[in-house]
């Protein structure tokens, strides 16, 4: 395999005991895993055995439905950055990212945790940038409904500029530590931040070095026409849900062509769409797997999970009857148009729609032997519809372990992935740039003064 070869990159999303509606329902599941440190500690290290850039982990702030009807667990148990710290000092290589939102958590300490996990781990950090979606996260904040979704995306944007701000308090060699002289830290190489905005007032400086990454690696996974503009202006990596092949080119250019537009290299954004392998050594026992999971998904459950992506409350409507034309959401737009124009496009009932989207909440479903999964990543892949692929196991650790044994192998085969790690942070991992200091802003403040 030659060193200049594009290579797939590879992130691992880990939630719960699977990404299906009814994997904790699966044989063979043991759905008190959800609440196991083991459990997320044995799937890191084997993600990281298969040679994975990254594990991911996904969060909300909000129990959907409150105390709801107990039918289904909360997959999203531990705070994905307590969980991540944790498993840092277990791995050595394998990037970390989790995702917290910028609408509730103030920015200062968003960037002082990341910056902290970015150090414990030796430069494996990422943050994955989100905005929250749901009336269910605001009551949580002393708020009745979401931000507007164009308020909320305004405020991230600016929130960003704050937390890379911080990021760059310092500059790489700012600490000295001399103890003869009693300096600590030479004061000309740290500032104030004196960040004064529509959202955020934030003096600064951040109280920890500059992250070992410079920034941690910045993922963001809206795909709404503001979603996408954050993205285009900030982000380093993409998540994103796409059906077709064709839809999956259209916005991995689209998106390239809007960062172009802010002075950014192709190169410096990487598409990285959700895809569940169903995977085996047959394409008739993977097919097997995936009608087993399917006839376990309560219909309830499915229903009450479409409304809550869509924003709207679809169980006044026939199941058997095609989605009627929906209104506009505050909630996550992206998603409800992927519904749409999957049940326009195929011609679903809203019953079978309900059972698409309790597969994997509308990412790509691979079916098939290990050859058929790694044919579909390559042409998505060749075709320049995605730099790589989050991969969202079905079950767990079942789905992960089939995929690393078996499609693994194959893309290798193909010299497509990487045989092992050949650099230390998560930024080499996806062959990023480490990111300069910024300069300082015209309106900061002078220099610190040593105290």
């Amino acid at each position: 395999m030659s060193s200049s070869q594009r290579q797939i990159r590879l992130g691992a999303f880990l939630m719960g005991v699977g990404h299906h509606l009814a994997a904790w329902r699966a044989p063979g599941v043991n759905p008190a895993d959800l609440h196991d440190f083991e459990h997320y500690k044995r799937l890191t290290l084997s993600a990281e055995a298969a040679g994975f850039d990254a594990v991911f982990f996904a969060d909300n702030v909000g129990l959907a439905g409150g105390a709801g009807s107990g039918i289904a667990p909360n997959p999203y148990y531990f705070e994905p950055l307590s969980l991540l710290s944790a498993l840092a000092p277990l791995t050595s290589r394998i990037g970390l990212i989790a995702t917290v939102s910028a609408t509730y958590l103030p920015p200062y300490h968003l960037a002082r945790k990341f910056a902290s996990l970015d150090h414990i781990s030796g430069g494996r950090a990422g943050w994955n940038l989100v905005t929250s979606g749901s009336d269910a996260e605001a009551r949580n904040f002393g708020l009745e409904h979401q931000l507007a979704h164009a308020e909320r995306y305004a405020q991230a944007e600016e929130y960003v500029e704050v937390v890379k701000g911080l990021w760059d308090s310092w500059d790489d060699d700012a600490f000295v530590f001399d103890q003869a002289n009693q300096k600590a830290f030479d004061p000309a190489k740290v500032r104030a931040l004196d960040h004064v905005g529509r959202y955020f007032s934030v003096q600064g400086p951040l109280q920890s070095a500059r992250p070992v990454q410079g920034w941690p690696v910045i993922v963001q996974a809206g795909s709404s026409g503001a979603g996408q503009a954050l993205a285009a202006m900030t982000a380093e990596v993409v998540f994103t849900a796409q059906q077709t092949l064709e839809e999956a080119q259209a916005f991995a250019y689209g998106l390239k062509a809007q960062a172009a537009g802010f002075g950014r290299r192709p190169d410096e954004i990487l598409v990285m769409p959700g895809v569940m392998p169903f995977v085996a050594e047959t394409e008739a026992e993977a097919q097997a797997q995936y009608d087993q999971l399917q006839a376990l998904v309560d219909p309830r459950l499915g229903l009450g999970l479409l409304s809550a992506m869509a924003g709207v409350d679809l169980s006044k409507f026939p199941l058997d009857e095609p989605l009627p034309d929906l209104p506009p959401t505050e909630g996550w737009q992206s998603r409800q148009k992927l519904f749409v124009d999957l049940s326009r496009r195929e011609g679903l009932t809203l019953r079978e729609l309900v059972g698409r989207v309790a597969a994997a909440r509308g990412h790509h479903v691979v079916v098939g032997d290990a050859v058929q999964v790694a044919d579909r990543l390559q042409a998505w892949f060749e075709a320049g519809a995605a730099d790589g692929f989050n991969i969202l196991p079905p079950t767990l650790p079942d789905g992960l372990d089939a995929f690393n044994r078996l499609v693994i192998p194959e893309l290798r085969r193909r010299g497509l992935f990487r045989k092992a790690y050949e650099g230390s942070t998560l930024r080499e991992h996806l062959g990023l740039k480490r990111p300069a200091r910024r300069p300082a802003p015209v309106a900061a403040n002078p220099v610190l003064q040593a105290s």
